[in-house]
């Protein structure tokens, strides 16, 4: 099967569809068009013109995952830097992004996930437990400060 050659108008409208409908990071951008068959000049072009046109903004990107990733799925700040900055999102809009996250609303998720995640471990051996809610957490992405505070308030109220 021989893939489909696309053109270059073919290749930006079909780039502007694929930035409209979910915020991209450039490198998503860039992994699209190179599955596309596009050479490093084109895909300069489709960039460029997809920065203009604003269907592409790393700062936008990095809110908009940085806001989703925490009250969706629950990960903590260390998780979300290091995803964005896998995605090669500067210091920059990484710390704007992080200021998507109101510290009250953080506080409260971490609190709330903590409890319900602490009641649900099935484990008899306190410190089997200890140990897998910790892991839990840390896998999350949120400091370990605030995991170990947490971690003593709940050995106190057991």
């Amino acid at each position: 099967m021989q893939k489909k050659i696309f053109t270059f108008p073919q290749a930006v409208q079909k780039l502007e569809y694929y930035c409209s409908y979910q915020e991209r990071c450039h490198n998503e951008v860039v992994d699209k068009l190179k599955t596309l068959a596009m050479s490093s000049q084109e895909i300069d072009e489709v960039i460029a013109h997809l920065i203009q046109n604003n269907f592409l903004n790393e700062e936008r990107f990095a809110c908009s995952f940085a806001r989703g990733k925490h009250n969706i799925k629950h990960w903590g700040k260390v998780r979300i830097i290091n995803e964005l900055k896998f995605r090669n999102i500067t210091k920059y809009n990484i710390e704007k992004a992080l200021k998507e996250i109101p510290q009250e609303t953080y506080l409260h998720n971490f609190h709330a996930l903590t409890e319900k995640h602490w009641e649900s471990i099935r484990e008899t051996n306190l410190n089997k437990k200890k140990k897998k809610f910790c892991d839990f957490l840390l896998r999350k992405g949120f400091e370990s400060s605030l995991i170990f505070e947490k971690l003593k308030d709940l050995e106190i109220t057991d």
